[in-house]
């Protein structure tokens, strides 16, 4: 009879396996992509939903660390460095907890990757910390979700909500020193016939509040060695004056721009050069 024990429970496994029904999970897991600046941002993370059941204190517990989810533990993945809410992170791969209270919360990046949900969490594996503040919105969300806004150049919000609860922080990549080492690599350094890369270092000197002067040499540039007037191109001229305070020039620019936006039947630039002018014209 001894004998025939491992026969019956290897039998009773297969019966097991055999008889496991295929069921999709209740959180499903997600993944969230994108990219902010130069950086590839990556998420994922399984979705409960509320089902009737209170969420804010309970489903979110106060005052407990929580996986930022369900399941396995929340991931976020940073191909590149950032800053997080004005942390320097490195490159890599991290678990999300959150500590949550009814008007802040702790963000945590852990290093640790291998736990179920927080079941083993050590504070010792850690790797930031940082407090934000939260908010109850009347919109209802009743499955938990994570999300990204506000995207600039080179940041974006990242966002928890569920239910009447909402936390956020900010990512940001740095992206000024690779640009500027292009600009002295494709143009400063040589003379480049790229009259894009001249276009390009323009526009970039002239949103960071650089050298006006000489982004007003490289989109000359631009425009003399074009064989079209392009209305794009004279309505960053038209901008980059006004910024050196040539403001009789600037108007006159944004007319000229104008008037070449309506004949290419494109009404946002003539709107733009419109709202320049009367900037100007309002000063």
């Amino acid at each position: 009879m001894n004998r025939l024990y491992p026969v019956i429970i290897m039998l009773f496994t297969i019966i097991q396996v055999q008889a496991q029904i295929d069921v999709p999970p209740m959180s499903p897991l997600f993944q969230l992509k994108g990219t902010i600046g130069f950086c590839e941002v990556e998420v994922e993370y399984s979705r409960p939903s509320a089902r009737e059941r209170a969420v804010a204190g309970n489903l979110i517990p106060y005052g407990e660390v929580w996986r930022t989810g369900a399941n396995a533990s929340t991931k976020i993945n940073f191909s590149g460095d950032v800053t997080v809410e004005g942390h320097s992170v490195p490159a890599g791969k991290y678990a999300l907890y959150t500590i949550f209270q009814e008007d802040s919360a702790t963000i945590i990046l852990s290093k640790n990757l291998t736990w179920w949900g927080s079941l083993g969490y050590d504070e010792a594996d850690d790797f930031l910390r940082f407090n934000v503040k939260v908010k109850h919105p009347s919109s209802h969300y009743e499955t938990f979700t994570i999300s990204f806004s506000d995207f600039t150049r080179n940041s974006a919000n990242f966002n928890m909500k569920w239910e009447h609860t909402k936390a956020m922080f900010r990512i940001e990549s740095d992206i000024d020193g690779r640009i500027m080492q292009q600009i002295k690599d494709q143009i400063i350094d040589r003379d480049s016939d790229n009259m894009m890369a001249y276009f390009q270092a323009a526009n970039y000197y002239y949103d960071t509040d650089r050298d006006a002067a000489k982004a007003l040499v490289w989109i000359n540039k631009v425009i003399d060695n074009s064989e079209v007037e392009q209305y794009w191109v004279i309505h960053s001229k038209a901008k980059i004056l006004e910024r050196m305070g040539r403001d009789k020039e600037a108007v006159q620019v944004a007319q000229h721009a104008m008037n070449l936006a309506q004949k290419g039947g494109n009404p946002d630039y003539v709107r733009l050069n419109q709202g320049l002018i009367d900037r100007i014209m309002n000063k």
